[in-house]
C-alpha cells in the first residue's frame, strides 16, 4: 500500500489479487492525514476478500503477504515452522496463557533457548494484531511469552578498539570496523551503504534506505575525524557504488575478516554486534545525553536505548541515592 498523487490530490494504491493496480482518491490534503485515511480505505476495500473466522494459519499467511519483501516476512517463514504446528489450527479466541505455556515448554524441551521462544511468540502476537487492525477479528488475544533474556555484551575499551582496527589486514575490513565503531551502526547498514549517501560537504552518513525495507531503525550520523579520513581515502579508490567493496563489488559478509582481526588483536572473544554495544556504552559513559545516543543508534525512542544500555551506567542514579545517605545527612 502506497500514497500517490491523483487528479491534483492524494490517493492510495496497491496491487490487487488479480495483479492489477487499485487506486482510491483520498480526501486528505496532507501526507500525514493521507496515511491515516489510506489505511482505513485499504482495510475497507480488502475486507471482503479476507477470510471470516480465520485460523491462525490463515492469518499468518496473510500477514506474511502483507509484509511483502520486508525481512520479517522471510524470518516468519522459519518461525512459522515452529508456531503453525502448535497454533495453526486454532482460532485466535482459542489461544490462552495455557496454550502459550505449553508451547514454551515444548520448545524448551527440544533444546530451544528462551530468546528463541520469545521471538517466535512475538511473531504470533504481531500476526494477530495485524488481524485485529485489518478487522479480520474483533480483538487479538493476549500472547504470553517468556521475558526476553539479557544477553552478555562485550564492551571494548579505547585501546581494544584501536587494536582491533589495527589488526585488520584487508582494507575493506578495516573500513568496516572504523564505520561500525564510529557510527554505532548495525553491520547490515554498513554493508548496504552506498557513496550517494555519504555527504562529505555536510559531514553526514545516511544509513537509511530509501524504500524503508528494513525493520530495524537506521540513522543519519555525522562523521567524526576517523570516519571522514577513512571514507575519504576509500572514496578516492572506489571501484563501485558500495562503500564496503571487494574486487569491485559489494560485500555480503565481513564476519570472516572481522573474526581474523579479533584473533590477531588478542583482545578475546568479540562478536560483530558488540561493536554497536561498544559505541552506545562509550557515548553514554562520556556523558552524551540519552536522547542523542538514541538518535545515533536509530532507536524508535529513548525507552529502547535505556532498556538496552541503562544497566551499564549505574552512576546516572548516583545523585538519586546520595539523598538517601541518612547517616551523613546534617541534622536540621
Amino acid at each position: 500500500m502506497s500514497i500517490g498523487k491523483l487528479r491534483g490530490g492524494l490517493c492510495v494504491y496497491w496491487t490487487g489479487e488479480d495483479g492489477k493496480r487499485v487506486r482510491r482518491q483520498l480526501a486528505a490534503r496532507t501526507r500525514k492525514e493521507a496515511e491515516a485515511e489510506a489505511l482505513e480505505v485499504y482495510r475497507t476495500a480488502t475486507y471482503s476478500s479476507r477470510p471470516q473466522d480465520p485460523t491462525v494459519a490463515e492469518i499468518w499467511a496473510l500477514y506474511r503477504d502483507d509484509l511483502g519483501d520486508k525481512p520479517t516476512a522471510t524470518t516468519m517463514g522459519y518461525t512459522g515452522k515452529a508456531i503453525l504446528p502448535h497454533f495453526g489450527h486454532l482460532r485466535p479466541e482459542d489461544i490462552t496463557k495455557a496454550t502459550c505455556l505449553s508451547y514454551a515448554a515444548d520448545r524448551k524441551s527440544s533444546g530451544k533457548s528462551q530468546g528463541t521462544v520469545h521471538t517466535e511468540l512475538g511473531h504470533l502476537k504481531s500476526a494477530l494484531l495485524f488481524a485485529e487492525n485489518t478487522r479480520m477479528i474483533d480483538r487479538a488475544p493476549k500472547i504470553w511469552r517468556p521475558e526476553k533474556p539479557q544477553t552478555d555484551k562485550r564492551i571494548l575499551n579505547a585501546g581494544e578498539a584501536r587494536a582491533l582496527i589495527d589488526a585488520a589486514m584487508e582494507p575493506h575490513i578495516r573500513l568496516a570496523l572504523i564505520l561500525l565503531l564510529g557510527t554505532g551502526a548495525r553491520v547490515g547498514a554498513v554493508l548496504d551503504l552506498t557513496w550517494d549517501r555519504v555527504d562529505f560537504e555536510r559531514g553526514a552518513i545516511n544509513l537509511r534506505l530509501a524504500d524503508g525495507a528494513t525493520r530495524k531503525g537506521r540513522a543519519v550520523v555525522p562523521m567524526n575525524g576517523s570516519t571522514r579520513a577513512a571514507l575519504s581515502a576509500a572514496h578516492k579508490a572506489a571501484l563501485s557504488d558500495y562503500v564496503i567493496e571487494y574486487a569491485g563489488g559489494p560485500v555480503a559478509s565481513v564476519r570472516k575478516g572481522v573474526s581474523g582481526a579479533v584473533t590477531r588483536s588478542k583482545i578475546g572473544h568479540v562478536r560483530i554486534h558488540d561493536l554497536r554495544h561498544t559505541a552506545a556504552v562509550t557515548m553514554l559513559a562520556n556523558g552524551i545525553p540519552l536522547e542523542k545516543v538514541s538518535q545515533v543508534l536509530g532507536h524508535s525512542n529513548t525507552a529502547v536505548t535505556f532498556s538496552t544500555y541503562g544497566r551499564y551506567l549505574p552512576e546516572h542514579m548516583q545523585d538519586a541515592v546520595n539523598v538517601l545517605d541518612f547517616m551523613s545527612l546534617q541534622k536540621r
